[in-house]
């Protein structure tokens, strides 16, 4: 996901985006570390933004580095986080700092200038705000292909466990739509924020349970106008979701089971 020309860049691992201009309003998402974003307009300590998903929400100003014409971690010139979290340290040596940061999946960082002291571990990068750091090589990644279903799929387990966070879009917790959305775009596939607007997306079309394929979209609720939540159907009768219920967090579960073959309503497969 990028914005063609972002006037701001997300200065924290993980940057809630609240519904109004204070923390005492609920998050509707979240934008990560290095990721450029749109500020639309602003109030005393508060921007107004937009991320790349179209999705806008407030955020505190200090959670943001704004770029003045500049530019942070563009397409060609930016590594991206894969692992589910990455530590940057002040030098190349882990054992001699505490971590300045903690950064979540995807994640974006820039490289340092060549002159910098590169070596087969370590990856000099420039933070957002300005510091030259050291990442370890086998945490981030700079051409990431886009993924089979199957491939998508397996990466999908590696989250289990990871909390659910109401409006989370990171590996330091998400909600059920983030999580999906995360996956596709794994794919290549830009998929919109919310679940109810997932499924009357254009990019999806319906498809029955008896014909469910590994890879499809799951959607639970009242009906198919009230959607409360989705997941992602493994096969054999399973699905990976991140949900509240129970122990929350990702898992696997099963459509025979209670409450979620009573409450599926909606199937999706994404267009080819």
């Amino acid at each position: 996901m990028s914005i063609d020309h972002p006037n701001a860049v997300a200065a924290r691992p993980v940057v809630n985006m609240f519904s109004r201009a204070t923390d005492a309003s609920d998050v509707v998402s979240q934008a990560l570390y290095g990721t450029g974003v749109q500020m639309i307009e602003s109030v005393p300590g508060w921007f107004h933004i937009r991320t790349a998903d179209g999705y806008t929400g407030w955020v505190e100003a200090s959670d943001l580095k704004m770029l003045n014409g500049g530019s942070y971690a563009p397409a060609g010139n930016a590594v991206r986080v894969i692992a589910l979290t990455a530590n940057v340290y002040r030098e190349p040596n882990m054992k001699a700092h505490a971590p300045l940061i903690n950064l979540p999946w995807e994640s974006r960082l820039e490289p340092a200038p060549a002159e910098a002291k590169n070596s087969d571990q370590w990856l000099a990068v420039r933070l957002v705000d300005g510091q030259t750091a050291w990442v370890q090589r086998g945490d981030v990644g700079s051409d990431v292909k886009p993924l089979s279903v199957d491939e998508m799929l397996a990466l999908a387990h590696r989250f289990i466990g990871i909390t659910y966070t109401w409006g989370g879009v990171s590996s330091f917790g998400f909600d059920c739509s983030g999580f999906t959305q995360m996956l596709e775009r794994q794919r290549g596939i830009e998929m919109p924020r919310d679940a109810d607007v997932q499924v009357s997306w254009s990019g999806v079309v319906p498809v029955e349970r008896k014909d469910l394929a590994p890879g499809d979209l799951l959607f639970f609720g009242a009906s198919p106008n009230k959607i409360t939540h989705t997941g992602m159907y493994l096969g054999d009768g399973e699905f990976i979701h991140d949900t509240p219920h129970g122990h929350p967090g990702v898992q696997i579960s099963r459509l025979d089971d209670k409450p979620w073959t009573r409450l599926l309503v909606a199937m999706r497969r994404t267009k080819p």
